[in-house]
């Protein structure tokens, strides 16, 4: 086709006829295709009048969720679609999406429907009169999240937003909430120090800010899911304490290498539950010791498949023996890193807790560097 038959006025009036953004909705999904249609739908009602888009920033879901989101974008051209591939996280996806966006606004909202979009004008109206960052809340006059937190949920979160708001000294009351809005030019500052491991992004925009954000709530009911399963569990909750311990230490100690330290303090139980138990069994020391280090060590490999690298899980019977013989071999090197650093400030210095503390270091961050980049690499 040629650009003759296109005349400049046609180009000229088809520009005009697109209005840019204003808005930009992230939406994170993961197995939302039965809610996608309808979440356009209320939103396209509540945000009449206003310029705005979707970008659909879908985990490579199995049902097909970013399938029918390009679909979606072919009917309405102010719905994008961002498929990720071997890339897995919600906080992750919220940062691709809101710094793919060209809107001076960015709003993130989940697609389980559980979020109440008729607040998103009013949050709207707050940015436009000046703050900075506007908080759908369920802890505020006309919020609540009866009907659609477990008893469950609803105990991890209050544990979770203590522990933030005392962390990162908030003023607001609903640091967990994934329903916010903001200006898109606070974000870009803030990228390059934000985490894209775990669930929560609000929290980390808020602890790498700056400065401190102006901050408002809107109150909103937190609805019961319509279809689909809820992804906030434990291992959400987990995540979040590693981030805050990952701000409070000035994002110098990785959130990952947090959760493999702390799953290698629980592997010492392990290995001593095991030692004790096997002397009881009438073992001699050698052959105790030895069973302890590998029940450890395997122990060890199974709940940081689980949490620590979820995102990268090693599944099926020949990849998760073949990993487990890799962990193996990195922790087998790691050993002698811990004997040979100890040795060596021993010989040095003479202190023993010094050194043998040195040496457990040198030997954790040994082992996190190394599985990282061959047990749990990603290709």
């Amino acid at each position: 086709m040629q650009l003759a038959e296109f005349p400049a006025e046609k180009i000229a009036q088809s520009k005009a006829c697109s209005v840019a953004a204003e808005l930009t909705l992230v939406i994170p999904t993961f197995n939302e295709s039965a809610n996608l249609r309808e979440l356009i739908r209320r939103v396209d009602v509540a945000l009449s009048g206003v310029a705005w888009e979707m970008i659909v920033v879908d985990d490579d879901s199995p049902d097909g969720t970013w399938t029918l989101a390009k679909q979606v974008s072919r009917e309405d051209s102010r719905v994008r679609c961002l498929r990720r591939v071997n890339r897995r996280g919600l906080a992750g996806a919220c940062i691709e999406g809101m710094l793919a966006s060209a809107a001076p606004i960015v709003a993130v909202m989940d697609a389980d429907l559980q979020h109440d979009e008729s607040i998103l004008p009013k949050m709207l109206e707050k940015i436009r009169g000046g703050a900075e960052l506007v908080v759908g809340s369920r802890h505020v006059e006309g919020g609540s999240a009866d009907n659609g937190f477990s008893a469950r949920r609803a105990a991890i979160s209050r544990i979770a937003t203590a522990l933030a708001k005392r962390a990162l000294r908030a003023e607001f009351s609903d640091l967990m909430s994934g329903f916010f809005m903001i200006r898109r030019e606070i974000v870009e500052e803030c990228a390059p120090r934000l985490s894209s491991a775990g669930f929560k992004i609000l929290a980390d925009l808020v602890a790498s800010a700056p400065r401190r954000l102006k901050v408002e709530e809107v109150g909103y009911m937190f609805r019961e899911r319509l279809a689909g399963e809820s992804k906030f569990d434990i291992k959400v909750g987990l995540d979040f304490i590693g981030l805050m311990l990952n701000k409070v230490s000035g994002g110098r100690i990785p959130v990952r290498f947090i959760f493999f330290a702390l799953v290698g303090a629980t592997g010492v139980g392990v290995h001593m539950a095991t030692l004790y138990a096997a002397l009881a069994l009438g073992l001699d020391f050698d052959f105790a010791q030895s069973a302890a280090v590998v029940v450890a060590m395997t122990t060890n490999f199974f709940i940081n498949n689980a949490i620590t690298y979820r995102d990268a899980k090693i599944r099926g019977f020949g990849p998760m023996l073949l990993g487990l013989m890799y962990f193996y071999g990195v922790c087998a090197i790691g050993a002698v890193a811990n004997v040979g650093i100890a040795d060596l400030l021993f010989n040095r210095y003479g202190f023993i807790t010094f050194a043998a503390l040195a040496g457990v270091v040198m030997g954790s961050v040994w082992n996190f560097a190394l599985s990282s980049l061959f047990v749990w690499r990603k290709d």
